[in-house]
């Protein structure tokens, strides 16, 4: 089972990159043209539910991740899922041969890097041909997901 309180620390993750990845000094002003976005419609925006809404939606994504990125989950779900059958000697044996096995910040960092070409890029890239919008809009977008993505399986494979 995964520490919570790191997988509640890596949903802090997306804001922090996105105070960085959509500064003016990185990538804002390159996002602002490609999405059409003015200071106007930022300053008009109702920032304390957006940024509410998104730590929530955040939390969300975090404890998915632990749920695919810690591979223990996997054989605690298929060992003691079935109420009936409940085999704790045999998650028991699983952990003693495997423990910690691909609990690093590199595997979940990888697994954050697949999430982003497999998942990630197909959702937005097909969104953005359907909006008109063009690679520019693409790239910043998918790459901020992927840093962001690859840093929190990083830190939940690492520590949770």
């Amino acid at each position: 089972m995964p520490n919570y309180l790191v997988v509640l620390g890596a949903a802090l993750i997306p804001t922090i990159i996105g105070f960085i990845w959509y500064n003016p000094k990185t990538f804002g002003n390159a996002w602002m043209k490609a999405t059409d976005m003015t200071d106007e419609k930022v300053k008009g925006g109702n920032m304390p539910l957006i940024f509410g809404v998104s730590l929530v939606l955040s939390v969300f994504l975090s404890f998915f991740l632990s749920t695919i990125f810690i591979h223990q989950g996997a054989a605690y779900s298929l060992l003691l899922a079935d109420p009936a059958n409940i085999d704790q000697a045999g998650y028991d044996t699983v952990m003693e041969i495997f423990g910690d096995r691909h609990r690093t910040f590199g595997h979940g960092f990888a697994h954050g890097m697949f999430m982003s070409v497999l998942c990630i890029l197909p959702i937005l890239g097909t969104n953005a041909l359907f909006e008109r919008k063009g690679w520019k809009y693409i790239l910043v977008n998918v790459g901020y997901w992927a840093l962001t993505v690859g840093l929190m399986g990083g830190i939940i494979c690492q520590w949770a």
